[in-house]
């Protein structure tokens, strides 16, 4: 029959493989695509991955140290960088100097946030803001953090203030166009909704607004906070007593190699734990905006 017929073609037309409705993937059940699009790997292949990367960077480096391609004063090998770190853990010192960097990490980029939010929601609903502030925001966070350190001695003292100063300069400035552009990208037929309903404008921000920029804006708060522990050094570079920066600064002195290349990967470790805190936090919060 002829409906039978043009079934018949529209099957035979159909590619080889091809299953579901358009746009799905269209790989086999049960086979794994390593450098598919976008495709999902298994976890362990996930994990292992990262986990390889990092154990081959470190057999080179232990290759390059004991076959003495390179000076112990320039590159200490790995085993001398842990005994470096097991030394500090006896004495007291790494606990000491973590817990007051930590401390100014907090600080600093707590003071930032809490400005930076409502600045950058403010900008994002109200073109007034935006212009009246945009170009200053601008200027300033292109300016270089290490030269306003005499100033920051000269306004704030030598104190935690002062550190905290040099943190907020740091991530402040980014962190209002991020929150920004965060706000922004909430749809305006939510907006418009809001408005149908008889809202105000503050009670779209409050009802509509904030929600659903949240999860945008926990990616903020975790990507600045990273930015902040880069500023750590140049924080503690000038009248600090302690922490992890004024360690590596006083080995720099001394050319203890060891102790710098510790401070600096014992720096990205803790950054490393915070961003995870914050990655795993902001899944446990927003399973609802997840796309995969």
């Amino acid at each position: 029959m002829p409906g039978n017929n043009q079934q018949s073609s529209r099957t035979a037309a159909k590619p080889a493989g091809s299953t579901g409705a358009p746009g799905q993937s269209t790989r086999k059940p049960g086979k794994t695509v390593f450098f598919g699009l976008r495709e999902n790997v298994p976890r362990r292949v996930y994990v292992g991955a990262g986990v390889i990367f990092i154990a081959a960077i470190l057999i080179v480096w232990e290759l390059i140290t004991r076959f003495g391609m390179v000076r112990p004063l320039f590159l200490p090998a790995p085993v001398e960088i842990i005994k470096e770190g097991f030394r500090q853990i006896q004495e007291g010192i790494l606990v000491a100097d973590a817990s007051v960097s930590v401390y100014r990490i907090v600080m600093g980029w707590f003071f930032a946030t809490v400005l930076a939010v409502p600045i950058g929601i403010l900008m994002g609903n109200f073109k007034l803001f935006e212009g009246l502030l945009e170009p200053f925001i601008d200027i300033v966070r292109y300016m270089p953090v290490v030269a306003l350190i005499p100033l920051s001695i000269l306004w704030a003292g030598i104190g935690d203030f002062q550190k905290f100063l040099i943190l907020f300069i740091g991530t402040f400035f980014q962190q209002v166009l991020m929150v920004m552009d965060n706000v922004k990208n909430v749809p305006m037929n939510l907006i418009r909704v809001g408005q149908t309903l008889g809202l105000t404008r503050l009670e779209i921000l409050r009802s509509i607004v904030m929600p659903a920029s949240f999860p945008r804006l926990w990616d903020t708060f975790r990507i600045t906070i990273g930015w902040t522990w880069t500023y750590l050094v140049v924080a503690e570079l000038v009248a600090a007593e302690n922490g992890l920066g004024r360690r590596i600064m006083d080995a720099q002195r001394y050319l203890a190699t060891d102790t710098i290349i510790f401070g600096i990967l014992f720096i990205g470790l803790l950054g490393l734990i915070t961003d995870y805190i914050f990655k795993i936090t902001g899944r446990l919060m927003f399973k609802w905006a997840q796309t995969n």
